[in-house]
């Protein structure tokens, strides 16, 4: 696995050159997080996609300035692909806010994506009150408050909080802009612009976006198919790993055959 940089992007990277003949997994990770959130889907997946997992703009090691909006961050992601000369097809993968983003891409440009693959996220994505609070009063206890209810309960908690503390490396007004992204996101009544293969994880504890989000997606977007990880809450990449790569080879083997 690489870290590289493109236009001010961070990034990792199951393997450097891309390789011409594999399709390119773009993932996107969620609010206030970094790219190593993805580090096993990028390592697990290298064999059958190019994998990059992106530091979003005024995250990780990128650059330039966080977003405010779901477009915002959707055309970003656009600019890096093109900067990266993306081998195709391409195809986005995000949780949460990296889903709302993968949903935006979709929408606005359905010809270039042949597939889409959105976890842990909805059509909407109203916060809570209580996370702008802990954002904008005391960081820390927002990671608190991660740890505490974004992982399943039969989770390993002492384990994963030392991840949970690694990934969410961000100033708290890059993370105040994404829950405002998100708070404003809304595409409901767009989903039927929405015509290729999804894939739409969804975890059966994940309090913040419920599983009903991921039915939803399942049944307003023509081509999607809907898979339960269980026993896993919102951060499942790292609360079940290897369950999230093998729905995504699975996928990925079907939609791009």
């Amino acid at each position: 696995m690489e870290d590289r940089e493109a236009g001010g992007i961070g990034f990792i990277s199951g393997q450097w050159p891309l390789d011409p003949e594999k399709p390119t997994l773009i993932f996107i990770h969620g609010a206030a997080l970094i790219n190593i959130f993805w580090e096993s889907q990028v390592k697990s997946l290298a064999e059958i996609a190019n994998t990059i997992a992106i530091d979003l703009p005024g995250h990780g090691t990128s650059r330039n300035p966080g977003k405010e909006s779901i477009a915002d961050y959707a055309q970003s992601v656009m600019d890096f692909i093109g900067l990266i000369n993306a081998p195709g097809p391409v195809i986005p993968c995000g949780l949460s806010m990296g889903g709302a983003i993968t949903q935006q891409l979709l929408i606005d440009n359905g010809d270039f994506f042949p597939a889409g693959i959105m976890m842990n996220t909805g059509a909407r994505l109203k916060v809570m009150p209580a996370i702008f609070e802990a954002v904008e009063k005391d960081y820390g206890a927002f990671v608190k408050m991660l740890c505490d209810t974004a992982i399943s309960k039969k989770s390993n908690a002492e384990k994963l909080r030392v991840k949970i503390e690694e990934f969410t490396k961000c100033r708290p007004d890059v993370a105040l802009g994404d829950f405002r992204a998100c708070d404003n996101f809304n595409v409901v009544e767009k989903l039927g612009l929405i015509e290729v293969p999804v894939l739409v994880l969804a975890a059966n504890h994940d309090n913040i976006t419920p599983f009903k989000y991921g039915t939803f997606l399942e049944r307003n977007i023509k081509n999607a198919r809907l898979v339960t990880i269980e026993d896993a809450g919102h951060l499942s990449p790292i609360e079940k790993p290897d369950k999230v790569s093998e729905a995504i080879d699975d996928f990925l083997r079907k939609a791009l055959p």
